[in-house]
């Protein structure tokens, strides 16, 4: 974790680095903020840092790409950074069950999205038996969006013999389905469209399914949110309007842009398909969920037994959404 960590910071220091000395002159207030995805459920920071949406409120935010969960919030639990963007996954819960006074102040993203792509010979969820399925990490977002497809479906991983393959993030794993060395994985629409085009089983757009989770949020620590909340409430305004550049029509160039640069694409083409799903997907009132909590601490709490006595309405913290709203920002 130690190694994690300074790996972190390095990326910490050259993000910073990179900061022009015309906006490092500005009375900016220097925020962190980091993340273990890596898909078209970034684009709200994305566009948010491209447009600038996040110095209308005094902040020169630092949004960090990191390779996990657990790197993430080894960050923000020593206070070297002061929130990630991430869902109700184990490496949060656990962090929580441990005493991080983890809370959700937003969420962007308030169900299960993405696709299970599997292997053209995979016809149905059944075919899934005795196969390998690929995720990011032991207990990351894919794993976690894969459990819960599977409970969906009457599937059991260690009853059915479905293994799991930890192989890293999107593009990898696309590229081993691709290769056909695993037999399924979970993977956003930007990544599904080429495997899509190419005659790979769709198995379900996760979206469509009635599960209720916490998906893409903003978490932050109570002692953070305490001592800073205009920093805190001020992201939240950025994400806002950023969300809302989103949903015009003719900002789709701008977003298409943000988009293939935050996710290294070389084609305009391989943007579109992430962007189509954005306004299917994001939510206009961007409330943190409780039930999607809850759903999620009852999954991991089978196994642990710290997780099972978290309450979900203590991860949430819906005070800077409601002001918003009175505001008549939704």
């Amino acid at each position: 974790m130690i190694a994690k960590t300074k790996l972190l910071m390095a990326a910490l220091i050259a993000a910073m680095g990179a900061v022009s000395p015309v906006i490092a002159a500005q009375p900016l207030t220097k925020v962190i903020m980091t993340t273990g995805s890596f898909s078209e459920r970034e684009a709200a920071m994305y566009v948010a840092q491209d447009q600038g949406f996040f110095r209308r409120y005094g902040l020169e935010l630092t949004f960090v790409q990191v390779r996990s969960g657990p790197v993430g919030m080894a960050a923000i639990a020593s206070g070297e950074t002061q929130l990630h963007e991430g869902s109700a996954t184990a490496a949060v819960l656990s962090a929580a069950a441990e005493g991080l006074d983890l809370v959700f102040v937003a969420g962007m993203i308030n169900k299960l999205i993405g696709n299970i792509m599997a292997t053209p010979k995979i016809k149905s969820p059944a075919d899934l038996k005795g196969k390998a399925i690929a995720v990011t990490s032991a207990s990351g977002g894919s794993w976690m969006f894969t459990t819960l497809a599977l409970e969906y479906w009457g599937l059991d991983a260690k009853r059915d013999g479905i293994s799991f393959r930890i192989l890293g993030d999107e593009s990898v794993r696309s590229q081993a389905l691709l290769n056909e060395s695993v037999a399924a994985t979970h993977l956003g629409y930007t990544f599904s469209a080429p495997l899509i085009a190419r005659g790979f089983t769709n198995l379900a757009d996760l979206a469509k399914l009635p599960i209720p989770f916490q998906s893409t949020g903003v978490l932050t620590t109570r002692r953070f949110m305490s001592a800073s909340p205009e920093i805190v409430e001020g992201v939240l305004r950025g994400i806002v309007d950023s969300l809302h550049f989103i949903a015009q029509p003719e900002n789709k160039p701008a977003v298409l842009k943000s988009l293939m640069k935050g996710l290294r694409l070389q084609k305009v083409e391989q943007a579109i398909e992430g962007y189509d799903t954005l306004a299917g997907i994001y939510e206009r009132k961007i409330y943190p969920r409780a039930d999607g909590v809850r759903n999620v601490i009852r999954l991991l709490g089978m196994t642990n037994e710290k997780i099972r006595k978290l309450k979900a309405e203590d991860l949430v913290d819906d005070r800077f959404v409601r002001k918003l709203e009175k505001e008549g920002r939704f």
